[in-house]
């Protein structure tokens, strides 16, 4: 009979998994506060280490290979700090003072717009879908203005932007410089018995936060500057700030391009129209973005195999927003990819158990070796 995993052993793996995955909520619940410089520089280091890697194999030490990637990193950051966010910050002041007029001019556009074309119970219905539009319009619009008010207001209260900065690239520093110690002696405390289980669940987890976190999101990057670039060069109002928005969000399944799409074609048929062809552009370049996106950056840097379920990833990004804030939103992919890991291991467990077969747990005694006499059962020495 084939050897299944006993109920017990895996009812200890479920109560050890329950208990880390309390601790870890309670940990972030008890240090919300704090913790976003910390995450930053943990999640900074993890996106570097390869990087460091390769550094050390073509000679550098590792000390060395930090210090010159680190040092590299302040230095693009600052760059970006001084020439991208000043004009970003511009933009998202005026598009915040503008949004009332664009408003009225949408309602004023659909309101004005000749429904000839359209059939009869549509043309009936177009008072109410005007009203529908407006309000939905504005309720949305006011959302976001104050979604965006209470990240910013939330963010200086969690932390000085100073002490972010001065921070997160000491933790950083730290951390890549000794990762590889650090996780050979984490994998020294593993129980001998269980390291190839742990290595193996490691290693799924690596692969799996590595695929999404590293390759979405470069994903992510490359797709805000072509978004930024196109739109700029076609002339629309806003194009930097509403394609870099459009790209680093892109990581929320359809959310990211529908939200990138209808601000940008709210804000050129308000600019553009009646010069449609514009209008047409505007949505040509994101049509040609999630071309490039869905045919040549996902297969090529986030791949098929990071198992991230779209309902389970915005399930995650909005549960843990709620729970924990913004540092929520911070650790909701990686905590996610990590959940989806541990719970196709424990399905897995349970599938080879006996809980599943419904039989009990049966130990076959060694056979003997060859040339080795048997000893006799109980029944042979009871008959002798």
């Amino acid at each position: 009979m084939a050897r299944n995993i006993s109920a017990i052993g895996l009812r200890r793996q479920v109560f050890f998994w329950l208990v880390t995955l309390a601790i870890f909520i309670a940990f972030l619940m008890l240090f919300s506060s704090i913790l976003l410089p910390f995450i930053a520089g943990m999640a900074l280091a993890y996106f570097l280490d390869p990087v460091a890697d390769r550094l050390e194999r073509i000679g550098l030490s590792r000390l060395m290979a930090t210090v010159v990637i680190l040092v590299s990193f302040v230095i693009v950051f600052v760059l970006s700090l001084m020439i991208i966010i000043p004009v970003l910050a511009s933009q998202l002041n005026e598009f915040i003072q503008r949004v009332p007029g664009y408003i009225t001019q949408l309602q004023t556009f659909i309101a004005t717009s000749n429904a000839s074309w359209l059939p009869d119970w549509v043309d009936g219905q177009m008072g109410t879908i005007r009203e529908n539009f407006s309000r939905y319009l504005s309720e949305g619009v006011g959302f976001l203005g104050t979604l965006v008010e209470q990240i910013w207001n939330s963010g200086k209260a969690l932390l000085d932007i100073a002490s972010l900065l001065v921070v997160t690239p000491v933790v950083a520093f730290y951390l890549l410089l000794d990762w590889d110690r650090m996780i050979e002696k984490v994998d020294s405390w593993v129980p001998r018995n269980q390291l190839g289980t742990v290595r193996q669940l490691a290693t799924e987890l690596d692969n799996t936060i590595a695929g999404f976190v590293r390759g979405q999101g470069s994903l992510c990057l490359i797709l805000g500057i072509f978004y930024a670039i196109a739109l700029s060069a076609a002339g629309l109002n806003f194009g930097l700030l509403i394609g870099f928005f459009t790209g680093m969000i892109s990581f929320i399944p359809y959310v990211g391009s529908t939200v990138g799409l209808l601000l940008s074609l709210g804000v050129a048929i308000v600019q553009f129209w009646p010069d449609f062809i514009w209008v047409g552009v505007i949505a040509g370049i994101f049509f040609l973005g999630q071309f490039i996106e869905g045919n040549i950056l996902q297969p090529k840097l986030v791949g098929k195999s990071v198992g991230l379920h779209p309902v389970w990833l915005m399930f995650a990004l909005f549960a843990f927003g709620a729970l924990f804030g913004f540092v929520g939103v911070l650790v909701a992919v990686p905590a996610a990819a990590a959940i989806g890991v541990l719970v196709r291991f424990a399905i897995s467990r349970y599938l080879d158990s006996d809980l599943y077969y419904g039989t009990a747990l049966v130990i076959a005694p060694p056979s003997p070796a060859v040339g080795e006499i048997e000893p006799p059962s109980s029944r042979d020495v009871s008959e002798t």
